[in-house]
């Protein structure tokens, strides 16, 4: 089974939704057999790369209201996700540009499939979310992809060149395909899609069925006379 989670770095429902997914997986019986592909979003592709106010800022002049209105949502999303073991700093978080940061997730998953690329995702949220970190700039990005396991000499070549954009324009492409209007984004063998970060059982019903959908089963009717590897029935 393959999932592939459409998600951004900054957006705080992703992170939660990690979580409950993860939550899901632990108690799926088949969760040894389930790749997870993390792919690329960007909620504000124009935000700036050398960030200049605290998300809280931005959010308050996009939906017009005070810094503190928006420092109040912020305080709602925290307590949800401190339920979720997470305890997030919004209030100190910038606005910030994350094609970066999504790119060097793309060469995670080049250098070491997918396992590789969920330390480095976790690495990213974490740093953002929980330590307000600069994930935009170049030296943090560095200091945790390498730390998270990518090779420091690939890393400084992705950050010094364009690589891997066109693979972060082609997820955000395919998201918009599929009929995403936001993050988190699930598809689950490409025929399931959950949009947000839903409660867990929401996500284990979909495995279930998923898997029952790949993996189907036939009802025995009655039984009969056999022959068998001991023998038939006389």
């Amino acid at each position: 089974m393959k999932i592939e989670i459409w998600s951004d770095v900054v957006c705080p429902w992703c992170y939660i939704g990690k979580r409950r997914i993860e939550s899901a997986l632990a108690e799926f019986a088949h969760a040894e057999e389930v790749e997870v592909h993390w792919r690329s979003y960007q909620l504000d592709p124009g935000a700036p790369t050398e960030p200049t106010e605290r998300a809280a800022e931005m959010i308050a002049r996009k939906y017009g209201q005070s810094v503190d209105g928006a420092k109040q949502m912020q305080d709602r999303v925290e307590a949800i996700a401190a339920e979720v073991g997470l305890i997030y700093r919004l209030s100190d978080t910038l606005h910030l540009n994350t094609v970066d940061a999504h790119r060097l997730i793309h060469l995670a998953h080049e250098q070491g499939g997918t396992d590789l690329q969920g330390q480095v995702k976790e690495a990213l949220l974490a740093a953002y979310f929980t330590e307000a970190r600069n994930v935009a700039d170049h030296t943090v990005l560095r200091e945790v992809a390498v730390g998270a396991g990518l090779d420091a000499g690939r890393v400084d070549e992705v950050l010094g060149s364009r690589e891997f954009e066109a693979d972060v324009h082609a997820d955000i492409e395919q998201a918009q395909a599929y009929g995403a209007t936001g993050v988190p984004f699930f598809v689950i063998d490409q025929k399931y899609g959950v949009s947000g970060a839903q409660p867990t059982e929401a996500f284990t019903q979909v495995l279930e069925r998923a898997w029952s959908d790949a993996h189907p089963s036939i009802e025995m009717v009655g039984g009969g006379e056999e022959c068998g590897p001991d023998g038939c029935a006389i």
